[in-house]
């Protein structure tokens, strides 16, 4: 290795291991940090050491949900990081089959991850699931399809709302809702939510609904903010030119489209040279964000089959 390689190497991490200054404000006042990491399909070793890595370069921002199965390892990551508690915004989600048992599944959650509070606490989907259900987790009918519980998820938003006053939650929000259901949140309910982490990359940019939520004081956070497994959008010519001229992963490229565009995302990996070069901040150009819009295809790769309908657009 040159010197004056090792000299840029070191730069980059100096850089990466400082607290992230990209941030945007919430309707609750607080701030959550523009860049976040993801934990969603890690295995419990493998989001260990992932969330570790994050934060030692400087994440301050970690998404994790009960439903991942691995809150105890991203618990101990956090602990293990040397990172204060409150020096970090974490987010964990509320799980289908708990609808019912809101404050259950959050003293489940709290008690992996061995903290006192959340940052944000999210409805998982809008979809409640039987609580008696089997497979516990993904109760299903004889003929194969999704075992559902009667309980709209206005009952439940109204739960969580309960939580807002209890010190254990600083914020409630939602994932995976579109127009139509936050509309109907909106008409029956008291809080707005703080936040809405909905599946939004390049081939996926959701226009209405950004807009919908920017004018009623909703922050998107961005999950699959690379796509997904198999995607082809890093692979995009536009993007690697784009990658080129900045002499960054096209990824951090991606990564700085949705931030300039406004909302959060939540790239996750468990490869520490990669989770490293995706928090790389790079500033793109008016023309490059516009080339990077062209991409929309409306690719979504993530729409479960719930039996009912989740994505009315």
């Amino acid at each position: 290795m040159t010197s004056q390689t090792q000299t840029q190497t070191t730069s980059l991490t100096s850089m990466l291991s400082k607290p992230d200054s990209r941030k945007f404000k919430i309707n609750t006042g607080s701030y959550i940090p523009a860049v976040g990491f993801g934990t969603w399909k890690s295995s419990p070793e493998d989001a260990y050491n992932s969330v570790k890595t994050a934060l030692e370069s400087g994440y301050r921002h970690i998404d994790a949900a009960w439903i991942y199965g691995n809150e105890p390892e991203v618990g101990r990551a956090i602990k293990d990081s040397g990172v204060r508690r409150e020096d970090i915004f974490l987010t964990t989600k509320l799980w289908s089959t708990y609808h019912s048992r809101v404050a259950e599944n959050l003293e489940l959650s709290l008690k992996q991850l061995g903290v006192d509070y959340l940052d944000l606490y999210l409805m998982h989907w809008p979809v409640a699931l039987n609580p008696n259900g089997e497979p516990p987790n993904f109760p299903l009918l004889p003929d194969g399809t999704r075992d559902l519980h009667d309980r709209n998820f206005v009952d439940t938003w109204k739960d969580m709302e309960k939580l807002l006053s209890t010190g254990k939650v600083k914020a409630i929000g939602v994932s995976n809702f579109d127009i139509h259901n936050l509309e109907i949140l909106r008409q029956k309910c008291t809080v707005v939510p703080a936040v809405d982490q909905v599946e939004m990359h390049a081939y996926l940019q959701q226009k209405n609904l950004q807009k919908y939520c920017d004018e009623r004081g909703i922050h998107i956070t961005a999950y699959s903010p690379l796509g997904s497994t198999g995607s082809t959008v890093k692979t995009e010519k536009l993007v690697l030119e784009i990658a080129s001229h900045h002499g960054c992963d096209p990824c951090a490229v991606l990564l700085a489209w949705g931030v300039q565009s406004g909302h959060s995302v939540l790239p996750k990996s468990i490869n520490e040279s990669r989770i490293r070069s995706n928090f790389q901040a790079v500033t793109l150009t008016k023309d490059e964000m516009e080339q990077i819009e062209s991409l929309e295809s409306g690719q979504r790769y993530s729409q479960p089959a719930w039996g009912v309908t989740v994505f009315h657009s």
